[in-house]
């Protein structure tokens, strides 16, 4: 076998180190236009929802049905508040069938077995990302994904970052700090300047001189990382939404974190027929029950 090849998962022997050794990895060009066609459809449908209630408040003379994906949302508050934003969460996280058929994509999937095998959890807290132009919500902290879930008995937590859009520097990419994945669980508080609440570490932590690398993205490009790696991502001074999605998968025999959440059973060699479709996922169900078997 050469360090070209991978006996489980998609992933190469040259990959998995890199990803072992710094925290993250970046999968340029992974998933095509027809993969994110269903959560693309589904956000769509989403931005629908909000128009009808804005409009229905009388907060808008115009639902705007005609702009584009990239920039609707985005224009559908140019001139609202932060706070009329907020009302609709700094992440979302409905369970519309684009999304699950997203977060049970095969090659996400075939990637994460690549690092845990292929007994996969999906974790519970998922979250979709609308980086609206110049709101405050756009602006996440440096941060550890692990500090929203500092006691839960789950390691490795992986999240798999998507994007939807092209993510630069000028619409707040990711940023990441290599390396910083094999640190525990860091100080942290939550900030209090955007109205979002996001768990920020501490400054003592972050004014440390750790190496910083901005992560641009085409759409359909995924990145994984640690839920211990520290990230963040700037204030998106563009004209339109940086749409992003991050999911996070665990082995199986880890904390499901069910105060946060219901996840699913995505992939299992072991009990391929308890893996969950999108019905059990609709319902809220972990697992597939076949029809006269106790569980």
């Amino acid at each position: 076998m050469t360090s070209e090849q991978r006996i489980a998962g998609s992933l190469t022997e040259e990959q998995v180190a890199f990803y072992e050794r710094e925290g993250y990895l970046v999968l340029p060009q992974f998933l095509t236009a027809e993969d994110l066609a269903p959560v693309r459809a589904a956000l769509a449908e989403k931005v629908s929802w909000i128009a009808d209630d804005l409009y229905h408040d009388g907060l808008i003379a115009d639902k705007l049905e005609q702009r584009p994906f990239e920039t609707r949302l985005a224009d559908l508050f140019a001139d609202l508040t932060d706070k009329e934003f907020l009302r609709y969460g700094r992440g979302w996280r409905d369970r519309q069938p684009g999304l699950f058929h997203l977060i049970s994509q095969p090659k996400i999937l075939d990637a994460i077995e690549s690092l845990i095998g292929a007994e996969i959890f999906a974790n519970p807290v998922y979250n979709v990302r609308p980086k609206v132009p110049h709101v405050a919500a756009g602006a996440v902290p440096w941060h550890q994904d692990k500090s929203y879930w500092p006691d839960a008995n789950s390691n490795p937590v992986i999240t798999a970052w998507v994007a939807l859009v092209d993510a630069n520097e000028e619409n707040g990419c990711l940023q990441i700090m290599p390396r910083t994945h094999r640190q525990r669980v860091l100080s942290y508080h939550a900030e209090t300047y955007s109205g979002t609440g996001y768990t920020e570490l501490d400054e003592q932590h972050v004014a440390k001189k750790n190496q910083v690398i901005s992560l641009p993205l085409a759409a359909g490009g995924v990145i994984l990382f640690n839920d211990r790696c520290i990230h963040m991502s700037t204030m998106n001074n563009s004209q339109v939404v940086r749409w992003s999605v991050d999911l996070r998968y665990q082995p199986t025999d880890q904390d499901p974190m069910p105060q946060h959440g219901i996840g699913f059973l995505a992939r299992s060699h072991q009990h391929p027929e308890q893996v969950a479709t999108l019905e059990d996922w609709l319902a809220q169900r972990p697992t597939h029950e076949l029809p006269g078997v106790a569980s």
